[in-house]
């Protein structure tokens, strides 16, 4: 539950700064044209030369790569398909990053590029890929010990539901049936 409401404020704050960092006005003496072709402006960063390339390709990985945890980290499920948490965020990082890039065509100096939704979306993924696995299998042992302490402590059996200081109480009573009047 702590993971749940931790995750759920990080990924509020880290929207906010996306959108602070994305959606600025910009004061420049002009605007380049939009990049409606995929790997168009890859091509040109890489055309820069090495250091400026790699930052740049590094900028747009490292936008929205804290989604890659942070949603997972947000949904609170440890037990689920690993390819159906990338899948599920990395999604979910294509439609904020897409998001993005459409409120960016009503930002004075701010101009779209398909690039950006490109990378934002593989930094989530890489994200995903690289921190989610080995976070669900520390916080299930984490929830495997704290169950296995529990029922050790109460002397119960590693199946009962119980919880910890929980007595069973009974059967649960029934109410006879009256018919109905015709």
């Amino acid at each position: 539950m702590v993971v749940r409401v931790v995750g759920f404020a990080l990924l509020l704050a880290h929207l906010l700064l996306v959108a602070w960092v994305s959606l600025r006005p910009r004061d420049v003496a002009w605007v380049t044209a939009p990049n409606t072709i995929p790997l168009a402006g890859l091509r040109a960063d890489l055309a820069l030369g090495g250091a400026e390339a790699a930052r740049l390709i590094a900028e747009g990985l490292l936008l929205l790569a804290p989604l890659g945890v942070l949603l997972p980290m947000a949904d609170g499920r440890l037990d689920v398909s690993r390819w159906a948490s990338l899948t599920r965020t990395t999604a979910a990082g294509a439609l904020v990053s897409l998001a993005v890039e459409l409120l960016q065509t009503a930002v004075p100096g701010q101009v779209v590029d398909v690039d950006s939704v490109l990378l934002n979306t593989a930094g989530v993924a890489l994200a995903h890929v690289l921190f989610v696995p080995f976070g669900r299998a520390r916080l299930r042992r984490r929830s495997e010990a704290v169950r296995a302490e529990s029922s050790a402590g109460t002397g119960s059996t590693e199946g009962s539901p119980l919880l910890r200081d929980e007595t069973p109480q009974g059967r649960t009573p029934t109410i006879p049936r009256v018919p109905i009047a015709r």
